[in-house]
């Protein structure tokens, strides 16, 4: 397992579970962009046009949650911070109000279920908004999970299962003829594998070793995101993940049980940069502060920048790749949390059969040209 972040821990701990012997090749096992993503579990509210098959895949994954979720709890000890909350998306202003009601009819085409708010009944479940919100949705089906926590349980599980972990990063991929047969690790060590699962999120793109044609087409998107410390004195801050459009930026607020909330994300095509920038704080307060006006009276505790992994269609690519030996686990763009269950479940029947299952065929890896259509391991 090239990559130890959520994907790749996922995918190791459900493979250790169904017999394989399994190594995760990670010099930081748990971190990656799992450590900056804010955790929403927001299969409708994210919801954007043209991604309809990308969104039978979230909400099957979504309902996995509950249980995936307690049996890592069961499993480890751990608590993953996982809680149905629900979201509500507001609008402040006329046109992000006929946007959101535009949103809300394809929602309600596909049988979605979520719910239309006049801009009083927004402020009745969430007092502490602007008094200028014109309306909203509430989806009482839009959970929340804490990453950081999450990635600390998977870890274990990972480590209670057997897999062994490699803290070293990968130096290139080991190739035999047209076939992929494990890894060289940056201390020197050279791993053997029948099989290389690439699970290195935005890194997959450029690891050494592959051939052009064989490196799966994604790219690095960055996001920054902020940590503030609600007050615990006065009761909730928020009682749900609250989220927004403002002026064309989406930005969304999520309040944890230990009394952080989280405040992002900006989405920026700047390469390789994980800069936390004054423009981007600054944007990410000020469109807040028109959602929540009491936001700029809290501490602020934490600034990051993390990449997420994007493909051209902003959907995972899953399964064998265009030389044997390897599969692909990567490419889950804004939606790894929440795609988190289900690509650990689809990736171990692929490592196991040879076959991904029928929920995640549209989401093979060869859809691009860049991998063989043939699911063979």
């Amino acid at each position: 397992m090239i990559g130890g972040g959520i994907i790749g821990l996922v995918t190791a701990w459900r493979a250790a579970q169904r017999g394989l012997r399994t190594a995760v090749a990670d010099p930081e096992p748990g971190g990656g962009a799992a450590r900056v993503a804010a955790g929403m579990l927001a299969a409708v509210t994210e919801l954007q046009y043209g991604e309809q098959t990308l969104l039978d895949l979230n909400l099957a994954s979504a309902n996995r949650y509950p249980d995936f979720a307690a049996e890592l709890t069961e499993l480890t000890g751990l608590d993953t911070g996982y809680r149905p909350c629900g979201t509500l998306a507001v609008a402040l202003d006329a046109d992000d109000r006929a946007d959101l009601r535009d949103l809300h009819a394809f929602q309600t085409s596909l049988g979605l279920h979520s719910q239309w708010l006049s801009g009083r009944d927004c402020r009745r479940l969430e007092p502490l908004l602007a008094p200028g919100v014109r309306g909203g949705l509430r989806v009482d089906g839009d959970h929340q999970v804490d990453p950081r926590r999450l990635a600390a349980a998977l870890l274990r599980a990972a480590e209670l299962a057997g897999v062994t972990f490699l803290r070293s990063a990968v130096a290139r991929v080991e190739c035999a003829g047209d076939r992929v047969t494990g890894a060289l690790l940056a201390d020197g060590t050279t791993v053997a594998a029948d099989r290389t699962v690439l699970a290195a999120g935005s890194e997959s793109g450029r690891i050494a070793g592959l051939p052009q044609h064989v490196l799966p087409p994604v790219r690095p998107v960055k996001g920054q995101v902020l940590r503030l410390r609600m007050p615990a004195a006065h009761g909730p801050f928020l009682s749900r993940t609250v989220r927004a459009v403002v002026r064309g930026s989406h930005v969304y607020l999520v309040p944890r049980e230990n009394g952080e909330l989280v405040l992002g994300a900006t989405s920026e095509e700047f390469g390789w940069d994980t800069t936390v920038t004054a423009g981007g704080v600054y944007e990410l307060l000020r469109d807040a502060h028109e959602l929540v006006p009491g936001i700029t009276e809290l501490p602020l505790t934490e600034t990051l920048a993390g990449l997420r992994p994007g493909s051209p269609d902003n959907a995972p690519l899953l399964g064998a790749a265009a030389l044997d030996g390897l599969v692909l686990a990567t490419g889950h763009h804004r939606n790894g949390v929440l795609l988190t269950p289900i690509t650990g479940d689809a990736l171990a029947e692929v490592l196991v059969s040879g076959e991904l299952p029928d929920y995640a065929r549209p989401f093979a890896a060869g859809r691009f040209g860049h991998a063989r259509q043939e699911q063979t391991v």
